[in-house]
């Protein structure tokens, strides 16, 4: 028996070790192909798309404009981008399997993650930001549009402050910040908004004013339904409006509220809440002249605070300058107009990424 069982350890495994073995390795061969067409598949739709969204927009800023003469040299150009793409592709195929048969597969989703880094790289840049801006103007339209023209309006504004005094807003407005914070977070309302709001109505400076407003956000007249919410939120039977806690609670509860009969337009949402109201509010002066948005409506406001919003949102961006990167930086100087368009407006523009957190 020892000299059988010492004849077949010499002879070395029997035939289903082998097969195992052989079975084995080809799931393992499996997985690792299954894994580098992932990485590969994924990196070149990463590439694909920022050079798509790159592309399109620079298109968009070349042919801009209304016409044939427009739109077809655009037409004919995605065309072109279409039909290079699919050359690419092909290409991009035979390579691949001319590659694995010279017996080099991790070459394909090497060039094809370092493709994806240089798209990822590209897509950090400024430029590429001022073509995500052509683009969604050209996919947005109307909407995008409007949006497009409020951005610059506040862009205008920023320019036009002093910015050492608007330092100084900044500055008080450290102490009510959390609090500020807090209220937006109860109602669900953007808090770098909610800061400019405090700053166009008080510059962080809590007093009574002639004409009734009190306290950081001097709301004179809010809705019973804001007030309702806010004592609910604050767990209280009586709002103190020299609390100026309960003050940015009603602010904030006041602001969703008209922001939500504005049906979520920012900058009618901003001109309700600051006409409140008197004249049976903004929705029936909107309904009175047939106005639908802020560009039919800011010719009906001539007695009325129509630059309101823009304040607002313009001290929302210097906050959100502020907040980021710690200082002020001059519109007009160097590249700083790209810059701050790039950071983008607050409720307009989300929040870009880069930036960084709270300074101190």
């Amino acid at each position: 028996m020892q000299a059988e069982r010492g004849n077949r350890l010499a002879a070395g495994p029997g035939p289903r070790l082998k097969q195992r073995r052989r079975r084995s390795r080809r799931r393992r061969g499996g997985w690792q192909i299954w894994l580098r067409s992932g990485v590969e598949v994924i990196a070149l739709l990463t590439g694909a798309l920022i050079g798509v969204i790159a592309l399109l927009g620079r298109l968009a800023d070349w042919f801009a404009g209304a016409g044939w003469s427009h739109l077809l040299p655009f037409a004919g150009a995605v065309l072109g981008f279409g039909v290079a793409m699919a050359i690419a592709l092909r290409v991009w195929l035979s390579t691949r399997g001319w590659l694995a048969r010279k017996h080099l597969p991790l070459l394909p989703p090497i060039i094809a993650i370092a493709i994806a880094a240089a798209a990822v790289w590209f897509a950090r840049q400024p430029e590429f930001d001022h073509e995500v801006i052509s683009l969604r103007t050209l996919v947005g339209g109307e909407a995008e549009a409007e949006r497009v023209a409020i951005a610059h309006q506040v862009y205008a504004a920023y320019r036009r402050s002093d910015l050492t005094q608007l330092l100084r807003i900044l500055e008080r407005a450290r102490v009510y910040e959390p609090t500020v914070h807090e209220a937006a977070a109860a109602f669900g309302v953007d808090a770098e908004v909610l800061m400019g709001v405090g700053a166009a109505e008080s510059s962080f400076y809590p007093r009574d004013s002639a004409d009734g407003g009190r306290g950081l956000f001097q709301i004179t007249a809010p809705p019973q339904v804001a007030v309702t919410l806010a004592r609910r939120q604050l767990g209280i039977d009586r709002l103190d409006p020299l609390n100026q806690r309960h003050n940015a609670f009603l602010a904030a509860a006041t602001f969703s509220h008209y922001l939500a009969e504005m049906r979520g337009d920012l900058f009618l949402g901003l001109l309700a809440y600051n006409i409140g109201p008197s004249n049976g509010g903004l929705r029936s002066i909107m309904t009175q002249y047939g106005a639908r948005d802020f560009v039919t409506i800011q010719p009906y406001l001539q007695h009325l605070p129509r630059d309101y919003p823009i304040r607002v949102l313009s001290a929302a961006l210097a906050y959100r300058l502020w907040r980021t990167e710690g200082r002020l930086p001059r519109y007009e100087d160097g590249d700083n107009a790209m810059h701050i368009q790039s950071v983008g407006v607050p409720g307009l523009q989300p929040e870009s990424p880069r930036l960084t957190a709270s300074p101190g």
